[in-house]
């Protein structure tokens, strides 16, 4: 059964997404081996369990998805290996979006937006495989307190080596953003138990100690390897936390479901 809200869909493309990642990062070595250019058309797929595989494509026409792009396997003994993992980077980058969009084709104009900024919150598979930055919206406003503990996750490239970070967090929340002096009543701290991929959409409040003051948060993704986690203000901006130290620090309750 296809996904047909919001989060169903941005679920199954973080789930697609992870699985393409993994081919073009620590899997790279097989997903190279894999693509035999004396073998017909394939393609690179990445599955909602966060699994990929290398295949011939669909059968059936027109398919019942969107199909990724042809013949990855051709383009490999003509081109250095980097140089081939960015292409089928990019490639997977406009598949993804594809299928997201077509799950979406039948929301509104609302809906579509609403996935497109949850999509847009990630890196690329370009920017991870290749090293590139991932260049951030400037924050909406100069007035407030700035939260210095944070820094950005950083993804690993196709060479092994690790990207830049997204960013460096410190940044300003803006003036408009709502806070409590207090966390909510029945909320609870976070604790290292937690921290895993079950923490997705849940909203909590983070402590910002520059100011003394909680302010509301959705969780948008957490990676249980590295401990990090992005999260996203009521405001719309966007930080990358370290989960352990906000752990340590006692700064983030989840608010009851």
């Amino acid at each position: 059964m296809f996904p047909r809200t919001v989060d169903e869909i941005c679920r199954d493309h973080r789930g697609r997404r992870a699985g393409l990642l993994m081919a073009l990062t620590e899997d790279a070595d097989d997903l190279y081996e894999k693509c035999d250019p004396e073998r017909d058309n394939l393609c690179l797929y990445g599955e909602p369990d966060s699994t990929w595989m290398v295949d011939l494509p669909a059968e059936e026409v027109p398919p019942e998805l969107p199909e990724p792009v042809l013949g990855i396997n051709f383009a490999r003994d003509g081109m250095d290996k980097k140089d081939w993992l960015a292409l089928v980077a990019v490639h997977s980058d406009a598949w993804l979006m594809s299928v997201a969009f077509y799950f979406a084709s039948k929301m509104d104009a609302a809906g579509r937006a609403r996935i497109y900024n949850r999509i847009n919150e990630f890196q690329t598979l370009y920017e991870v495989v290749t090293g590139k930055p991932k260049m951030k919206v400037k924050p909406s406003a100069a007035s407030g307190s700035k939260r210095k503990k944070s820094e950005a996750r950083t993804e690993t490239g196709a060479n092994g080596a690790k990207a830049e970070p997204v960013m460096k967090m410190e940044r300003t929340v803006s003036a408009r953003q709502p806070a409590n002096e207090f966390p909510l009543p029945d909320g609870r701290l976070l604790a290292e138990e937690d921290i895993s991929t079950s923490l997705i959409g849940r909203a909590a409040e983070l402590f910002w100690p520059d100011d003394n003051l909680w302010y509301m948060i959705k969780i948008l993704d957490v990676d249980p390897g590295s401990k990090q986690a992005s999260i996203m203000y009521d405001t719309g901006e966007l930080e990358d936390l370290d989960l352990i130290e906000i752990v340590k620090e006692g700064h983030m309750s989840l608010i009851a479901q």
